[in-house]
């Protein structure tokens, strides 16, 4: 049996190797994955290839597909840039700080009955190597580079992926679905989809 806990990525291509090994079992332990991703010290010169930033909004950048068990992307905030109110399809998510920080704020599942502001549960902010865990039964939430000077840049990682997900409107709690797309694949541009309405959480 081995004994992931102990081993610590020493570069990204280290923490996806092992991220690929834990993730071959079905039973996941929230907690292992979660200290492997914090204990990977961020080095730019390693995801910089992947980092793509564009002036109006925030971008996601795919790293790897993990043999079809979970999505890890690289997602990059300029000063500024936030998420919608979103959802996670019944996905994990896991999400570390590579650089800069970012604000979440965490909501309750509107009850549907009720017109009117969402409730907020909680705020953060979450600094460089931190590593913040969400799932549906824990609420939804709204990620934001509330910056003005810096960038930001997070690596997440969706196990199983999903395609869609839910946006969520803060005043009336109004939901939309929306599709997924990635900014980049790899290190490059994917191109340019123009038939769909496109949200990037």
């Amino acid at each position: 049996m081995e004994h992931t806990e102990v081993m610590k990525p020493q570069t990204l291509d280290e923490l996806i190797q092992i991220l690929n090994k834990i993730f071959e079992s079905d039973c996941v332990n929230i907690e292992e994955v979660q200290n492997i991703m914090e204990s990977y010290e961020s080095n730019p010169q390693e995801w910089m290839k992947y980092a793509k930033f564009d002036q109006y909004r925030y971008t996601r950048n795919l790293v790897e597909e993990g043999n079809g068990k979970f999505n890890l992307m690289i997602l990059c905030w300029g000063e500024g840039h936030g998420s919608s109110i979103h959802d996670h399809t019944d996905s994990h998510c896991f999400m570390k700080m590579l650089q800069g920080q970012l604000k979440e704020t965490l909501f309750e599942w509107p009850d549907g009955k009720s017109q009117g502001d969402m409730v907020q549960k909680s705020q953060r902010i979450l600094q460089e190597n931190e590593v913040a865990y969400i799932n549906d039964t824990i609420g939804l939430h709204r990620v934001e580079n509330g910056s003005h000077t810096e960038c930001a840049a997070s690596l997440h990682l969706y196990s199983p992926p999903f395609k869609t997900c839910q946006t969520f409107d803060q005043r009336t709690g109004h939901r939309n679905t929306v599709k997924m797309t990635f900014w980049s694949k790899y290190g490059e541009r994917t191109p340019f989809e123009t038939t769909v309405s496109q949200e990037n959480n």
